[in-house]
């Protein structure tokens, strides 16, 4: 879809209205948008994500191909783990404090580094600061305990 020329403000405005409308005014702009009405176990809070979503990428383009391929195959496969390597950009730094110690592992090219040493896996540096095995971006707040992931930004 090819983007087409908006006023952020104006863009702005529109999805601001589209947060103040109630369930019924929000099926039917949903109705207009998307040419029928949103299925049934839509929540309205979802609804009006999908609708701003929209909103912004009438406006300002949709995902690039490569973001597309990389839900494409993320939701195909169901192992996000790529999609946690690629977030963690070299030199981000997790800080875990386990058993009153304070452990550090910075992001490098190579993997993770903890205490002078490289590793290519998060887990192994949790098994090493433990003694158990544990999953790796689960014991440095990376995942929940639902295995969902969680934002990470860039230094």
């Amino acid at each position: 879809m090819t983007p087409r020329s908006f006023e952020a403000a104006a863009v702005e405005a529109e999805v601001d209205r589209i947060w103040s409308l109630g369930i019924a005014a929000l099926r039917a702009r949903w109705r207009l948008m998307f040419g029928g009405s949103p299925p049934a176990r839509l929540s309205k809070n979802i609804i009006k994500r999908l609708m701003a979503y929209r909103i912004q990428e009438d406006a300002f383009g949709g995902l690039d191909r490569e973001m597309k391929k990389l839900l494409d195959r993320l939701a195909r496969s169901g192992k996000p783990r790529a999609e946690l390597n690629r977030r963690l950009m070299p030199g981000v730094v997790l800080l875990r404090e386990y058993q009153g110690k304070r452990h550090t592992v910075t992001v490098v090219p190579e993997g993770f580094s903890w205490q002078g040493t490289t590793y290519t896996s998060l887990s192994r540096i949790a098994r090493a600061i433990t003694g158990t095995a544990w999953n790796g971006p689960r014991f440095f707040g990376l995942r929940d305990t639902r295995r969902k992931q969680i934002d990470v930004a860039a230094p």
